[in-house]
């Protein structure tokens, strides 16, 4: 690829001539003599090959092919202002990203409420986000590759704040044969049938949570697939209620009716990385997280 001819100030000139409504006036707009931006619009064209302005009257107004380079052209020069400033907050110990890792069970409505406000106070820092399971978020944590975790425990050697308690209720579709006994139900019952269980995403420390210990079970990746396959009456599961909440109240699922156990809880942890090094944008996004839960 050519290195660009033409550069970002005859550009912004182009811009400003147009905005400004002449040269005088873009002139005074960039604190420049109008003669320096006359010339860095005549060379910008001579550099192109191309007429960008055409006078009428007293008054400069694009060419076709102006009008469709000047638009071009105002991204690349947002792209370049953008660029400085997130340099200049680097400078200044803002991070360029965020590593986030959130354990599945986390209500997503309080993550993407976050992560909304998060946006306009981000100063251009990406968020990197990864969504695990059980012990996914310990490993990530452990081997340095979250910045700030949200899991169901904190790890040997690290330090949290509960945000939430979730929920988890046992539930199967409603024409399952666990739901036809009549009856509350035991151990022995739900041995007998196919459980849903969800993998721990975990390479190392897998665990296991809610798993009754029979060889009769389904393992699946992800929230979202346990409740297809509850939906689907494949067997039965314990899954977070927010996620389910609303197959139950359509009547799609059913709690199931037993004796004890139905609904079990857990909490949910905020954990930073690095305790000692928390950049300004991960205690940002952290600050805003901690702020929504305790608001519910």
């Amino acid at each position: 690829m050519n290195n660009p001819k033409v550069s970002l100030e005859q550009w912004r000139a182009l811009q400003a001539v147009i905005d400004c409504g002449g040269f005088a006036q873009a002139a005074e707009h960039l604190h420049r003599s109008q003669s320096s931006v006359s010339y860095a619009v005549a060379k910008l064209q001579e550099l192109l090959g191309l007429p960008l302005l055409q006078i009428e009257g007293r008054k400069a107004k694009l060419t076709p092919a102006g009008e469709a380079l000047l638009n071009r052209s105002r991204q690349l020069v947002n792209d370049a202002a953008e660029l400085e400033a997130l340099a200049h907050n680097m400078e200044q110990g803002w991070e360029a990203e965020v590593r986030l890792v959130v354990d599945a069970a986390f209500p997503s409505c309080y993550l993407m409420a976050a992560l909304k406000q998060f946006v306009p106070l981000s100063r251009g820092t990406r968020v990197q986000f990864n969504e695990v399971v059980l012990s996914g978020a310990d490993e990530a944590l452990i081997e340095g590759r979250a910045d700030l975790a949200i899991a169901g425990q904190v790890p040997q050697g690290f330090l949290g704040d509960r945000l939430v308690e979730v929920e988890f209720v046992a539930v199967a579709e409603p024409g399952h044969p666990l739901h036809h006994l009549g009856r509350e139900l035991g151990n022995d019952d739900l041995r007998r049938e196919l459980q849903v269980v969800i993998r721990d995403s975990g390479l190392y420390l897998n665990r296991s949570t809610g798993w009754l210990g029979s060889e009769h079970r389904w393992t699946v990746t992800s929230l979202d697939k346990a409740v297809e396959a509850l939906l689907s009456g494949l067997g039965f599961g314990w899954v977070p209620t927010h996620q389910v909440q609303g197959y139950i109240e359509q009547g799609k699922l059913k709690p199931l009716p037993m004796s004890e156990g139905q609904r079990r809880y857990g909490h949910m942890y905020m954990i930073f990385g690095q305790p000692g090094r928390v950049g300004p944008a991960t205690q940002q996004l952290a600050e805003i997280l901690r702020e929504n839960c305790c608001n519910e």
